[in-house]
C-alpha cells in the first residue's frame, strides 16, 4: 500500500495509508457519484468507503457502530475534503432506520447512484445443529431483509435516472471440510445472492448494473492482540515467534487488506457493465486490474468461468454430481 506524506490516522479505525494510484486507479474515477456503504465502519466496507471516496465519489455510511461509523465520517473527510463522507447510524433490518439513511443520503448530496450492500455479522456463523433458530432470523434480516430494504429505497432513483450500480459482498454458498461449519452466515448471504442475481434480470438493458463480489479473505488482524492459547499448548519462551505468513491469501503476504479490497471495488465498479448479473471472486478482480501483488509468485492465475443465466439460475439446485455411475 502506498503511503502518502499528508496520511490520516485512527486510534479508533484500523487503517493503513490509502493511494490507489499504484493499482492503476485515479482520482476522479467516480468524481460526480453518490455511494452508499453499508456496514461502512469496519473491515472490507470501511476498505470500500475509503477507496470510493479516494476515487472522487461522495460516500454515505451505514452501520450500527456509532463510535466507529462517526471516526470512519472524519478519516474519509481528512483524507479527501470536507463533506465527502456523511455516516448515519442504521440497523439494516429495520425498515425506519432504511428510510431515515434514504432520507439523510438524499438531503445531503441529492442522489444515490451506487448501493454497496455489505452489512452481516459475523458472529452469526455456526453450524446448523448447534445454532439457535434465531441465528437464522437474524441473518436473514440482516443479509436478505436489509438487501432488500435498502434496494427498494435507493434503486427507483437510479432507474429513474437510467444511471447506477447496485452490487453485493457474497460469499460462499456453503462450506465444505474442513471448513465446517458457517452454515449460518451463509444461509442468509445465500438469500441475498438469490435476490441480488434476480434484481439484475429485473433491471436489464436500464443503465442499472448489478453485481456480486466475494471479498474472501480482506481483513486486518493483530496477532499481539489474540488470546493466549489454551493451558498445556503454550509455546516455550524461547520460541520463534509465529510467522503469520504462512496463512497469507493469493498474492498477498497474510490477510488481504480492506484498501486493496476497496481497490477491486473500485475497479468493479467502473466495469459493473461488463460485470451485470454475474459475480465474481476478489481475485479475479485483482487479476482482470493486473493488481501488483506484494507477493505475485503465489497468485493463482487460473481465472474462473462466468456461468451463463440458465446457469445460474439453476446453481442451486446442481449442488453436487447427483446419482453416481
Amino acid at each position: 500500500m502506498a503511503a502518502t506524506s499528508n496520511a490520516v490516522t485512527s486510534t479508533i479505525l484500523n487503517i493503513e495509508p490509502i493511494d490507489l494510484e499504484y493499482a492503476g486507479l485515479r482520482k476522479d474515477d467516480l468524481k460526480g457519484e453518490v455511494a452508499v456503504v453499508t456496514g461502512g465502519a469496519s473491515n472490507v466496507g470501511l476498505g470500500y468507503a475509503r477507496a470510493m471516496a479516494w476515487a472522487g465519489a461522495k460516500v454515505v455510511i451505514a452501520d450500527l457502530n456509532e463510535t466507529a461509523g462517526t471516526e470512519t465520517e472524519r478519516v474519509i473527510n481528512a483524507e479527501n475534503g470536507p463533506d465527502t463522507a456523511l455516516f448515519v447510524k442504521t440497523n439494516i433490518a429495520e425498515e425506519a432506520d432504511v428510510k431515515n439513511l434514504a432520507a439523510r443520503a438524499f438531503e445531503k448530496y441529492g442522489k444515490v447512484d451506487i448501493l454497496v450492500n455489505n452489512a452481516m455479522n459475523m458472529r452469526l456463523n455456526g453450524p446448523v445443529l448447534k445454532s439457535p433458530v434465531g441465528d437464522l432470523d437474524s441473518s436473514y434480516a440482516i443479509s436478505a431483509r436489509g438487501v432488500m430494504l435498502a434496494v427498494k429505497e435507493f434503486v427507483p432513483g437510479m432507474l429513474e435516472r437510467k444511471h447506477g450500480v447496485v452490487t453485493y459482498s457474497a460469499t460462499q454458498f456453503h462450506y465444505c471440510p474442513p471448513m465446517v461449519g458457517g452454515a449460518i452466515y451463509t444461509a442468509g448471504k445465500a438469500a441475498a445472492t438469490s435476490l441480488i442475481m434476480s434484481l439484475a434480470n429485473e433491471v436489464r438493458d436500464s443503465g442499472v448494473y448489478v453485481f456480486c463480489l466475494t471479498p474472501a479473505g480482506v481483513g486486518r488482524f493483530d496477532f499481539s492482540k489474540m488470546p493466549p492459547p489454551p493451558k498445556g499448548m503454550e509455546l516455550p519462551k524461547d520460541a520463534p515467534k509465529p510467522d503469520f505468513k504462512m496463512f497469507g491469501m493469493p498474492g498477498f503476504n497474510g490477510m488481504i487488506p480492506p484498501e486493496a479490497g476497496g481497490a477491486a471495488m473500485v475497479y468493479c465498479i467502473l466495469h459493473a457493465k461488463e460485470l451485470h448479473g454475474s459475480g465474481i471472486i476478489i481475485n479475479d478482480a485483482f487479476l482482470a486490474m493486473n493488481y501488483p501483488f506484494p507477493n505475485p509468485a503465489t497468485v493463482n492465475r487460473a481465472k474462473s468461468r462466468r456461468l451463463s443465466d440458465m446457469e445460474l439460475t439453476m446453481a442451486f439446485c446442481n449442488m453436487g454430481p447427483g446419482f453416481a455411475e
